[in-house]
């Protein structure tokens, strides 16, 4: 196991650092200029988008976001951006908000292309790139291929492997705690609430989401400014301190791997997920009047993942003055930064906060799954079978060891990834037709409404 664990690791890494982040990058760079800066410009109209008035009975633009935030925002943001602290440096924050801009650029493209091409099933919207590759590229067997891939990695993968950080948050405040029988509890605890959640179908995941993201936003961020002003004194030095780190080239082209550099691009694009190919299934279910509506709903998703909610936990990390090389990492780190701040509640504080990123990235996940599955046509026989799957799959991340799912999981991502950034390229005139059409009809001062035939788009269900 060791052996083959070390090998996938491998492969993991390669894919990642020489792959992946070259292609995530360079898509976030060309689609940012392509759209002339839209994801920045466009902005007031993103926020206009959300508060907008809508049929209640419609699936809207802020339940769709809330899906896609619920997915990111996950205990990466805790366990992950103290990772990268420790490992590239505090320079590492800086790099991050920087692929945030960027990479909003193509959570923007892949939305829209996503709207775009959507179909309904009975009451619901379901999409996402196995349905634009199949529609726009007319190349079916590429969209179960990515299918394929995106139904093990988030019901298998990532969703057995945030109940198992759960669970492992509780170490911090209970030493015994996996000499115990709680962990055991705590995946049946799980697996309950995962199934009253996906067995509710999109609506009850939208309703879940509308209220648990935003609350759990809200709590985590607000300690976070306390920490933030009570120790306002420190925070020209460190932000100075993040500054200097993040442009230390000679740490950089020193030791590259472990550089301020390439940890902050790994930890802002994996955090947000922007490019990757998983929001769009999210950005599919809104029901909205044009597209870009949901492309920039889906931009505030990346803003809030990672401009918000990482910088959040660096911030308390970096303010508490707790050394990077004291050897804690992860979430225990977190909970050592925070109880150093606001007393012994902080562990705890941190195991509240991991439950409610993880559980709401598990249904986000599961989500995306099943609009994968209706892509292959599975009947609602299967899918149930399906759902029972993935709250064993939860109950069993939340007593596993997860070093080998972590590996194969990550590897389907990137697969998944790399599919979706080619479709993205060969897409791009579409999105971005699209995307003038939109800003053509608010110079206009029209609410934007996309008609597929007065911009020549074809095989379009829902726009005809």
């Amino acid at each position: 196991m060791d052996y083959l664990n070390s090998i996938l690791g491998a492969i993991n890494d390669f894919l990642y650092s020489y792959i992946l982040i070259i292609l995530l990058v360079l898509s976030g760079i060309y689609f940012t200029i392509k759209t002339h800066f839209s994801q920045i410009k466009l902005f007031p109209d993103a926020i206009r988008s959300l508060i907008d008035k809508t049929d209640k009975k419609k699936f809207s633009s802020f339940k769709a976001l809330m899906i896609s935030t619920a997915s990111r925002v996950g205990v990466g943001n805790i366990a992950g951006v103290a990772t990268a602290l420790v490992t590239g440096g505090p320079g590492s924050l800086f790099w991050m908000w920087v692929m945030a801009i960027l990479g909003a650029a193509s959570a923007l493209i892949e939305s829209v292309l996503a709207q775009i091409y959507k179909i309904r099933k009975g009451k619901e919207f379901y999409g996402g790139p196995s349905y634009y590759i199949q529609k726009a590229l007319n190349a079916r067997w590429l969209g179960i291929t990515f299918s394929i891939l995106a139904i093990i990695c988030f019901s298998y993968g990532f969703n057995p492997l945030q109940a198992f950080n759960i669970s492992a948050s509780m170490e911090y405040c209970f030493p015994e705690y996996k000499s115990s029988i709680y962990p055991l509890i705590v995946g049946v605890i799980l697996a309950i609430l995962t199934a009253l959640a996906i067995f509710g179908g999109t609506d009850r995941i939208g309703f879940i989401s509308s209220y648990v993201v935003p609350a759990m936003a809200l709590i985590y961020i607000s300690v976070g400014m306390f920490v933030f002003f009570k120790n306002h004194s420190k925070i020209p030095a460190v932000l100075s301190l993040v500054l200097e780190n993040a442009f230390d080239f000679k740490a950089i082209f020193g030791g590259f791997a472990g550089s301020s550099l390439l940890i902050g691009i790994k930890r802002g694009l994996f955090s947000n997920e922007a490019g990757m190919g998983s929001s769009p299934h999210a950005a599919a279910t809104a029901d909205v009047s044009h597209p870009v509506k949901q492309g920039m709903a889906q931009v505030i998703s990346v803003f809030i993942d990672t401009l918000l909610i990482c910088s959040t936990t660096a911030f308390m990390v970096l303010l508490s003055g707790i050394d990077l090389k004291s050897g804690l990492n992860g979430t225990k780190l977190v909970q050592e930064a925070v109880s150093t701040e606001i007393g012994s509640l902080g562990g705890y504080f941190i195991i509240f906060s991991t439950f409610a990123f993880a559980f709401t990235t598990i249904i986000g996940n599961y989500c995306y799954a099943e609009s994968n599955i209706f892509f292959i046509k599975g009947n609602n026989i299967a899918l149930n079978i399906f759902r029972v799957s993935c709250v064993l799959a939860v109950f069993w991340g939340s007593q596993a060891d997860f070093a080998l799912v972590w590996n194969i999981s990550d590897i389907l991502m990137g697969f998944m990834a790399i599919v979706n950034i080619i479709a993205m390229f060969l897409l791009s005139n579409i999105a971005l037709k699209t995307l003038n059409d939109y800003k053509k009809q608010k110079k206009l001062g029209k609410n934007p409404c996309l008609i597929a035939k007065n911009i020549n788009l074809s095989n379009t269900e829902i726009w005809e």
